[in-house]
């Protein structure tokens, strides 16, 4: 009985293991939070396109280039992710969708070789942040309450879903060898 129940936990522990390492590898940010460049009020998105990617904004890698004399007008945006309750900023950095660049401020607890550097973004950027913008706008005209309701919409972080799902596998794995069990006696 013991064995299979090691197994089952086993099996479970590998799972979470390998969904673990899928979800720190795709950066899996909780949300961001734009400001600045006009805005009366933050913004909290939690748009795919600008949270599962560390280099969603900017490739840091290859697309390193000088500061440019006038960057434009520029938007702040700090990047976190959710551990139980808590709301923990992880990075920040200056997006100036006009002139397509991208100023990397840094980690906010820790240090990069990224840090104080400036990228091109990534044009492809441009339309998913700027329907960010206009979604925050559309939800402030329909509503006094958005930023609540962008606050509620926060999704779980990876890790936690992960450990869920092998909370789920080891369940099914039990209730099918008492299943079994109960049937071969």
């Amino acid at each position: 009985m013991f064995t299979r129940i090691r197994a089952a936990l086993g099996i479970a522990f590998v799972v979470l293991f390998i969904m673990s390492i899928n979800a720190f590898a795709k950066g899996g940010f909780s949300f961001i939070v734009i400001t600045g460049a006009g805005l009366e009020d933050e913004i909290r998105s939690i748009e795919p396109a600008l949270t599962e990617d560390f280099f969603a904004f900017a490739d840091f890698y290859r697309h390193k280039t000088s500061e440019p004399a006038d960057p434009g007008t520029g938007y702040e945006i700090t990047r976190y992710y959710i551990d139980g309750q808590r709301e923990i900023p992880f990075d920040h950095l200056h997006y100036y969708r006009e002139t397509g660049f991208v100023y990397y401020d840094g980690i906010v607890n820790g240090s990069s070789e990224y840090d104080g550097e400036w990228y091109t973004a990534n044009p492809e950027i441009q339309a998913v942040f700027e329907s960010a913008l206009s979604i925050h706008s559309m939800d402030k005209i329909q509503s006094s309450a958005s930023t609540a309701q962008t606050q509620s919409g926060v999704p779980l972080h990876p890790v936690y879903l992960a450990l869920l799902g092998a909370l789920g596998v080891a369940l099914i794995s039990l209730f099918t060898y008492r299943f079994h069990k109960s049937f071969s006696q």
